[in-house]
């Protein structure tokens, strides 16, 4: 078929349709299913486990996996956005991050304490996988839409993918519930990962039909390309030195996505860990529900913090948002009971779709005119991929050393001051250096 002009309708559906392919996998091996699992692993008295020949805290150790599974994206995302870019074609870059992404999740279907190696690499490849493809996805947004359409298609992209995963997790749940004992539950558990990896790389196929290979340059790669990427993000570096409003609201990301994306990741660790639930029935069903009810709002939070953006401006509402964001993590640090959690689910979800939206549209607004595209996102994710290590280093350290990740969650508060402060300091207009 003809390539597609920027901006029409079957392109911007396209690009947001893949974040109903994704988002599954955020949802279920993230967020929800894969934390009950790995923790249901572990006897309630007995929280530790050794891997690579130390001992850690079991929720310490898939926090550290995580943060190297981030500082690894950091480090090759730029070589192959490079080469990407010289070649000028993303679509491949996106589809191999993929395809590695879905065949992770299928893998953790043999997930298990006695072979906590292999387990934890197909836990990287899940996790290397969709990130790894939001580079190349991220940074189609200015090439498929104009700056007017930018937040819209952003926060319909989340929303789609929150109502994808939403579906497929009732599913999984359903899945879960029909059985009696633990071992019947955590072998339909294992089934759930499957069903992630088979829709995940399944509902991409449309956005991969549709979506334009990239700007050709007809080159091939050679060796003195491969680290072009490092080169482009000194180039987009110093470039940004010139470009004052977009260097302020980077640092600003930086550190508010910094606490974002930790607590996303380790917020049903700490449900698990941290709430009373009573039985162990009653915990994984109330998890999942809690799980739900954040997907649910966080559409509902997207659309409107899409709207409060188009009356007050995107970093007014990035202010509010961080103000709660603050808010919530003080919250959390004395929350003990199931109510408690719920009423905290429902605020992250509010917030979590609208920070994460209006974030990359907020980026994207903000770029100079360039049709290198690739290299900007490519610099953006790598300082989320950074701020996401230090994030999860942080966390998995206070909660290693202090046993408690209460005391984790509430030094969050302190990113998000510090992104408000920062925030405050983004120029309105554009100011060259």
């Amino acid at each position: 078929m003809g390539e597609l002009k920027k901006g029409s309708k079957k392109l911007l559906n396209a690009w947001a349709f893949y974040d109903w392919a994704n988002s599954v996998y955020t949802l279920t091996i993230a967020s929800s299913i894969f934390p009950i699992f790995y923790s249901a692993l572990f006897l309630s008295e007995i929280k530790k486990v050794t891997a690579f020949g130390y001992e850690f805290k079991s929720t310490a150790l898939i926090t550290f996996v995580t943060a190297f599974t981030f500082l690894v994206v950091a480090i090759i995302s730029p070589i192959l956005s490079g080469i990407a870019d010289y070649i000028g074609n993303k679509k491949n870059f996106m589809k191999f991050f993929c395809y590695v992404g879905s065949t992770g999740c299928i893998g953790l279907y043999w997930f298990s304490l006695d072979r906590i190696h292999l387990s934890l690499l197909f836990y990287f490849m899940g996790l290397i996988g969709y990130w790894g493809s939001l580079v190349y996805y991220n940074s189609y947004l200015p090439d498929i839409a104009y700056e007017e359409q930018q937040d819209s298609i952003s926060a319909k992209g989340f929303s789609m993918g929150y109502i994808g995963s939403v579906l497929l997790l009732v599913l999984n749940l359903a899945m879960v519930m029909s059985q009696d004992n633990g071992e019947d539950k955590m072998q339909m558990m294992r089934y759930s990962f499957i069903t992630v990896g088979i829709w995940w790389a399944l509902f991409s196929q449309y956005t991969f039909y549709i979506l334009p290979k990239g700007v050709s340059a007809g080159h091939r790669v050679t060796k003195d390309v491969i680290f072009n990427g490092f080169k482009e993000l000194r180039g987009v570096w110093n470039q940004l030195k010139q470009n004052l409003r977009l260097k302020r609201y980077l640092y600003a990301f930086f550190v508010f996505s910094m606490a974002v994306q930790t607590i996303m990741l380790v917020a049903v660790y700490f449900g698990e860990e941290e709430i009373t639930w009573g039985s162990d029935d009653a915990k994984t069903t109330g998890l999942i529900v809690s799980i739900l009810v954040i997907q649910l709002v966080a559409i509902i939070g997207a659309v409107l913090t899409s709207r409060a953006s188009a009356k007050y401006g995107n970093i007014k509402t990035l202010i509010a948002v961080n103000f709660i964001w603050m808010a919530l993590c003080f919250y959390a640090y004395f929350m003990k009971t199931p109510v408690q959690f719920y009423i905290a689910a429902s605020l992250v979800g509010f917030v979590m779709g609208g920070i994460q939206s209006l974030a990359r549209s907020t980026y994207s607004k903000f770029l100079p005119e360039t049709e290198d595209t690739t290299s900007y996102f490519s610099f953006y994710d790598v300082a989320e991929k950074i701020g996401i290590v230090i994030g999860m280093l942080i966390y998995g350290f206070i909660d290693q050393i202090t046993g408690s990740m209460r005391n984790s969650i509430l030094f969050l508060f302190v990113f998000f001051l510090v992104g408000i402060i920062l925030l405050f300091r983004v120029p309105k207009e554009p100011i060259e250096n």
